[in-house]
């Protein structure tokens, strides 16, 4: 009998250990799923946070800074209508397509180390997103031009430049998309 006492002494401790073990069990996983009014509450807050950010976010426009990564960009302007560009002694010259577009900004290096700045990574957009890349020979031709093509770009320095964009003639962009790599995410600026 005294075994039969000890067996069932054991089995109504498992049980309590194992009704113990459970509770616990589910409290950690409440708590790891974040369970509780408290924690679903501020999660709420939290979520409608960026949507009211994102709908008071505004572009910056032409004369303005706009800033990716590590490069800081200011569209001084943007002319359209150009049937072609020469360099600086006119005897070579390139036509557009459609026509060209000429952006001039200053791009300066506010990073702590040395960055190439690449026209190839710089877009326009029309109001339905269509997207134009830059024509390098283009802009290579225009005169004094030799700093917006490719630079190294040293912390604290700038370049000026202009970027040629052969669109259709009977496009008009509305935004610039900037970019301090071909890998960033990049920045807009409203061009008009």
């Amino acid at each position: 009998m005294a075994e039969n006492g000890k067996k069932r002494n054991w089995f109504w401790r498992h049980k309590i250990m194992t009704v113990i073990l459970a509770i616990i069990a589910i409290a950690v996983i409440s708590s790891a799923a974040g369970g509780g009014n408290k924690t679903n509450s501020t999660n709420t807050k939290t979520a409608s946070t960026p949507k009211t950010s994102t709908k008071a976010a505004v572009l910056p426009k032409i004369g303005e800074v706009a800033r990716d990564g590590k490069f800081e960009f200011t569209v001084a302007s943007v002319k359209c209508g150009q049937p072609s560009v020469s360099d600086t002694s006119g005897y070579v010259t390139k036509s557009a397509q459609g026509q060209y577009c000429l952006l001039a900004l200053t791009v300066k290096n506010i990073g702590d180390k040395q960055q190439y700045f690449s026209e190839s990574d710089q877009k326009l957009l029309n109001a339905n997103k269509v997207e134009y890349s830059s024509d390098s020979t283009a802009t290579l031709y225009l005169s004094n031009n030799s700093d917006s093509f490719l630079a190294q770009i040293n912390p604290g320095n700038s370049v000026d430049g202009v970027l040629v964009y052969d669109i259709p003639k009977d496009q008009t962009p509305v935004t610039a998309e900037l970019h301090d790599s071909a890998f960033s995410s990049g920045v807009k600026v409203n061009l008009q």
